[in-house]
């Protein structure tokens, strides 16, 4: 995991041209575009936890981040700075109106609590040796409720982690620096590079010289220190520059007194202290709007980058994003006016805008307590204990990952079952990005095949996450959404869509998988010994015990149970504190589980079948017609006309536990009933049931007949989820679509969710500012973590999906709401 992955995957590329193709010109076509996939990928915001900061996908490499506040006013301001994306800090909505991650794009932070909007405009340039170069402007718009004279501070800095060097080349100047602030910088992967921060357009306005303090530190003048930070400490960049400045502070209340202290602007200042250290901070005070450019040109590229190309860049990617979103992802009828669109691009921008590259070491236990096995009644006690006595905690690592991640104040980190959903949409956009993310999440996977659910990798991510929860089991697992990925593959493969006319340079970078199919082939064969180890880690660890109680079924085999559980949880199901049977017992099967194990067979199979395995293809083939038979045998309920999870009572005698909700519906969610199914009409209509799933908003969690509807942490018990409504929407409509029985209900009832969904995110979108992790199925608020443009940006994917409000549902009448 040391290798650099960005030059990692540009290898495993160039040896499936080998393989792939013989001439030699069709290799060299293929081997430049792995170093332009290289290049345009290697730079991003890719640290999505902060407001704006850029780094490239290299460990111990160059770090930089953007921190301002309003400083009018003593009091408070200490909390006014912001840096790293936080809930309830004050914000109207932030977020990408517009991003795409090969070219760049634009943000706009609502900064209420500081009166300002701030704007970064973020772009990449092609060019050299060493993935380019890249430039942002920053721009600050007063708010309409912004006093006269808004005063702001704006500070930027860059660290370079590791080895490297990096230093300013303004000369030291006491009195600050005028005009633009230059660093350079080295290291082995980035070669030669220079940083320019400018001071904007003459428009920009400074606060006046109205205190004696003026004299020593013009405001007029970009402040620049200079700091040694230990390796690793970069992460903590804004305690640093807080820790300076209060130095700076003390010092201006010695000179001046407390009666005579200079004004708040003038006060919460750096000092000018140019000199050697690994970083370096750039303070600059206006007075009302400001503008000014950051620019990092690579000494490798034909020329430094100046402020009209960055114009240009920026004029360009917006002309690039717009074009490329109308012909990929275009909202369907009835969502095909502006104010949709709009919407859809700032989810879209948002999803794709919160991936990230993160690199540590993460805590894992590898003490392989046999209570970890969970074979015994009680079996919770037991592995509670064996977790206090924590063993086998140990840090492992370091590794890295390339990420897509839930939610950049609160989820600021790589989850397993989210990233899967996520890449669903992002595979209509850039499908070479989404195997890159896939493979790099692959690259995690220990030599017995799991892989962690949570990668908390590094001090920085673990700072957001309570302790009690940073450490990773490698008994757990959680479900296996990247498969679903691969089934997107395999079905563009087949449908093999067309991808050009959308104007982008870039392209055949994007679509090279789609393109040329052997090159989709060989990436599957590269990949395939890694996900047979995972497939069978499933089965080896969470099979569930058919034969101990003389269950009925097609196999003895094919039964599954979450590790993991709790009297309250199995926070490995995704499904956290959704009913369970009680209490836990070591004869459970999950509904969930098995419906996964047949989603990820169903994929293994065409993943075998597409790289020419036969053997194998017809292994998986068996596996998973004995889960689809089992599924009806083990958790199919006669009486409640559901799918429920099963346990073992008192008897010893196995009986179903019935929580109508989203597990009663997972064979559905994942594509294993066919639209002949005898089971279909049931779970048609307890989905459009409004007093059991069905809402004006969504599908909820639990039936609103539910003993725990709305209970206790009501986490899964209620609230409207979209990842679970995308696959509710996608298999309605894959029946809607095929002749059958259940073709008119279907296409009604996809019509109607489709519709009520899109509504309800969108027009709390426009009220919050925020999309949101959950939402109330009796409100339609947006509940629980804000700023969730993960798995909640499905949302986009739905609206691109076909319009059947006026189709033929298959009897003869036209078809719209419920």
């Amino acid at each position: 995991m040391l290798q650099l992955w960005c030059f990692s995957a540009l290898g495993i590329l160039l040896s499936s041209v080998s393989v792939v193709l013989g001439d030699d010109a069709a290799q060299h076509v293929l081997s430049e575009n792995a170093r332009v996939s290289n290049d345009s990928l290697l730079w991003g915001p890719y640290r999505p936890n902060l407001y704006f900061g850029v780094r490239p996908r290299i460990p111990k490499s160059l770090m930089t981040g953007l921190i301002w506040a309003k400083v009018d006013s003593f009091q408070g301001v200490q909390n006014n700075f912001r840096h790293t994306c936080e809930q309830h800090e004050g914000m109207a909505g932030y977020g990408w109106d517009e991003y795409d991650v090969r070219h760049g794009g634009r943000q706009i932070i609502h900064d209420a609590g500081n009166s300002i909007d701030i704007t970064t405009e973020f772009v990449k340039i092609p060019g050299g040796q060493h993935g380019g170069s890249w430039g942002v402007r920053v721009k600050g718009t007063p708010r309409e409720d912004a006093p006269a004279r808004l005063m702001s501070t704006v500070l930027f800095y860059a660290g370079m982690e590791g080895f490297g060097s990096l230093s300013v080349q303004n000369e030291r100047d006491d009195l600050g620096i005028l005009g633009p602030v230059t660093m350079e910088g080295s290291s082995n992967e980035l070669g030669d590079f220079k940083l320019q921060i400018t001071e904007g357009p003459n428009t920009n306005s400074h606060p006046p010289p109205n205190h004696k303090s003026y004299e020593e530190k013009p405001m007029d003048r970009s402040v620049v220190t200079s700091l040694q930070v230990p390796e690793g400490g970069m992460w903590q960049a804004k305690s640093l520059i807080f820790s300076q400045m209060k130095e700076e502070i003390d010092a201006m209340i010695a000179q001046y007194g407390q009666e005579n202290a200079p004004p708040p602007w003038a006060t919460f200042t750096i000092a000018n202290d140019i000199k050697e250290g690994n970083m370096h901070v750039v303070q600059k005070i206006f007075e009302g709007p400001f503008e000014f450019d950051i620019m990092y040109s690579s000494a490798s590229a034909e020329a430094p980058i100046t402020s009209d190309d960055l114009s240009g860049a920026i004029e360009k990617t917006t002309t690039q994003f717009g074009d490329r979103f109308k012909k990929l992802m275009t909202p369907q009828a009835p969502f095909n006016k502006s104010k949709y669109r709009g919407f859809a691009k700032s989810m879209f921008s948002n999803l794709i805008g919160g991936i990230g590259y993160f690199y540590g070491d993460s805590v894992v236990d590898k003490s392989y307590a046999p209570e970890y096995e969970e074979e015994n009644e009680g079996f919770w006690q037991e592995t509670a204990e064996a977790r206090m006595r924590q063993g086998g905690v140990r840090l492992e690592g370091p590794s890295e990952l390339f990420t897509s991640i839930p939610s950049r104040p609160f989820f600021p980190r790589g989850f397993l079952w989210d990233e899967g959903f996520h890449l669903i949409p992002i595979a209509d956009w850039d499908m070479d990005l989404t195997l890159d993310i896939v493979r790099s999440w692959f690259n995690l996977m220990d030599e017995d095949g799991w892989i962690g659910r949570e990668q908390i990798l590094g001090q920085e991510a673990r700072s957001k996450v309570p302790q009690d929860f940073q450490v990773q089991y490698p008994h757990y697992a959680n479900p296996p959404t990247l498969f679903l990925v691969f089934e997107t593959l395999i079905d563009k493969l087949q449908e093999k869509p067309a991808t050009k006319g959308t104007n982008d340079p870039l392209e055949h970078i994007r679509s090279a998988h789609l393109q040329n199919p052997d090159v989709a082939i060989d990436y599957l064969r590269n990949l395939y010994p890694l996900l047979k180890r995972h497939y069978f880690w499933f089965r080896r660890t969470q099979w569930g015990d058919i034969k101990s109680y003389d269950r009925e079924a097609f196999s003895t085999k094919e039964g599954y149970r979450w590790r993991g559980r709790d009297t309250r949880h199995i926070l490995t199901s995704g499904l956290d504190d959704y009913p369970r049977p009680q209490p836990p017992h070591p004869g459970e099967l999950h509904t969930d589980l098995i419906s996964w194990m047949g989603m990820m067979t169903r994929s293994m199979r065409r993943i075998a079948e597409t790289i020419g395995e036969s053997d194998d293809t017809k292994e998986f083939a068996g596996y998973e017609t004995a889960i689809v038979r089992n599924i009806d045998d083990l958790h199919w309920d006669k009486k409640e006309k559901t799918y429920c999870d099963a346990t073992i009572d008192d008897y010893e005698e196995s009986i179903h536990i019935c929580h109508k909700g989203y597990i009663s519906i997972f064979p559905f969610l994942t594509g294993l009933l066919p639209p002949d199914s005898p089971r279909l009409k049931a779970i048609l209509n307890l989905i459009s049931d409004p007093e059991e799933l069905w809402s004006d908003y969504g599908l909820r969690s639990l039936s609103k007949r539910d003993e725990f509807y709305e209970t206790d942490e009501n986490y899964w018990r209620s609230p409207i989820w979209m990842n679970m409504n995308y696959l509710a929407v996608k298999s309605l409509y894959d029946i809607a679509i095929q002749p059958g029985h259940h073709k008119s209900q279907a296409t009604n009832i996809y019509t109607s969710l489709r519709k009520n969904l899109v509504e309800n995110v969108f027009n709390e979108w426009e009220r919050t500012g925020f999309a949101w992790e959950q939402y109330n199925p009796e409100t339609g608020a947006g509940q629980r973590t804000q700023h969730f443009t993960g798995w909640t940006s499905l949302v986009v994917k739905i609206m691109a999906m076909p319009d059947l409000s006026w189709s033929d549902g298959g009897d003869g009448v036209v078809h719209g709401e419920l």
